[in-house]
């Protein structure tokens, strides 16, 4: 069944990268929707080249001049990283005709070893643009709106939730092919992604011997999500050593499963908490991870908050990825337990946000972001309290109580 098109946000600063630059690197998780969107945008001028099948790949492997004279520009690769090097001689072919731009448009689902050979044979050459899954925002049809505190509104427009539509939401993710087939079984489109995605991407990562500790390592880190991360405890818990922890977790941050949140440091005179936090970058990643398949026991069990808090993080980074920019975001937590869940960075100063579970919100809740607000001053941004309800209202001079739906 062919799925319907979903417009993505990237789409303008896509066009605008292969207008300017010979090559477009095109990174993203696998099934983010970068071979659909590449297709949509230039399928009628460009030839297609999936480097996945074997024999494919065999043939740019071996003879890699011979390869791109049977596939010259305007033509795009998909799945580069199966082929790394062939990126020495796709540097050759733009260096023959340098002024051509978008020649070559490039997709990848690693990070990793991508982005070293990108490095080293297209640096100057290619734009590095990547695809998440879809945003909230995206998939209802709103890729260009903007973020609260770019709006020159105070309160944004109005957009509302039942409890059982937001839930449902998160639980069922924003990869773009459950998005539109509202009908597909959500568990078991993730049971198969996972294995894919340990199948393809991760067993030809060095990092990683055994899947399926690796697997179990996937849902120790679901149930952390959105705390401080002691990789020395999940080490112990798996009966692994700790750099064989942190060397997963590069693994799951170059594939973009994973969004490690740092801690922001200001010279306050507070002791502030170095340790980060990791999040999935698709909520319904975490909640399949979580065991989670009912909306009721989501919202109201033990992993809540967390879904709650990865659901507001990932939409942040995803509409500002989608925008082509790089996200500077953090949380703020002192040594005595004061936290704010996410800082984003913008024009040099910070907008405070704290997620509640509670649909009620109250000046209460904006505590931490006026502590936050008193200590570092100019440097802050009007916050917000961004709760599941469907109640905009002031918690006081500088905070806003917002609905998760109108992010």
């Amino acid at each position: 069944m062919r799925s319907t098109y979903i417009k993505r946000s990237l789409e303008l600063v896509l066009k605008k990268a292969a207008s300017e630059f010979p090559a477009v690197v095109l990174t993203g998780p696998r099934q983010s929707g970068k071979t659909t969107l590449l297709q949509h945008l230039f399928g009628k001028r460009y030839r297609y080249v999936s480097l996945e099948s074997p024999d494919v790949r065999v043939s740019a492997r071996e003879d890699p001049r011979g390869f791109l004279e049977m596939y010259p520009p305007p033509v795009i690769f998909d799945e580069v990283q199966y082929a790394p090097d062939l990126l020495p001689y796709i540097k050759e072919k733009i260096d023959a005709d340098r002024h051509k731009n978008g020649q070559f448009l490039l997709t990848g689902s690693q990070n990793l070893l991508l982005m070293e050979k990108v490095t080293e044979s297209l640096a100057g050459r290619a734009a590095m643009l990547r695809l998440l899954p879809l945003s909230r925002r995206e998939a209802e049809g709103r890729p260009q709106n903007s973020l609260p505190w770019e709006s020159k509104r105070r309160s944004p427009p109005e957009k509302f939730y039942t409890f059982r539509e937001l839930w449902e939401k998160f639980l069922r993710g924003g990869y773009p092919e459950l998005v539109a087939q509202p009908k597909r079984d959500a568990n078991l489109w993730y049971a198969s992604y996972v294995q894919t995605y340990l199948e393809r991407d991760v067993r030809t990562l060095r990092q990683v011997g055994d899947l399926s500790q690796f697997q179990a390592f996937l849902r120790v880190l679901a149930a952390r999500s959105a705390q401080l991360l002691n990789l020395t405890d999940v080490a112990r818990d798996l009966g692994v050593a700790v750099n064989t922890t942190k060397a997963w977790l590069s693994v799951l941050e170059a594939t973009y499963q994973v969004i490690v949140l740092h801690p922001y440091f200001a010279n306050v005179g507070k002791r502030l908490v170095k340790t980060p936090k990791v999040y999935f970058t698709d909520v319904g990643i975490l909640c399949y991870l979580a065991g989670l398949k009912d909306p009721e026991h989501a919202a109201s069990g033990p992993m809540g908050g967390a879904i709650m808090e990865t659901a507001v993080l990932s939409e942040i980074v995803k509409t500002l990825t989608h925008r082509g920019i790089d996200p500077h975001v953090y949380f703020w937590r002192t040594i005595a337990g004061t936290e704010v869940d996410t800082l984003v960075e913008t024009g040099g100063k910070l907008v405070p946000i704290e997620v509640k579970l509670s649909a009620t919100p109250r000046p209460a809740m904006a505590s931490a972001i006026k502590t936050f607000q008193k200590d570092l001053g100019d440097r802050v941004m009007p916050g917000y309290v961004v709760h599941p309800g469907n109640i905009t209202l002031p918690l006081g001079s500088d905070v806003m109580a917002l609905p998760f739906a109108n992010l």
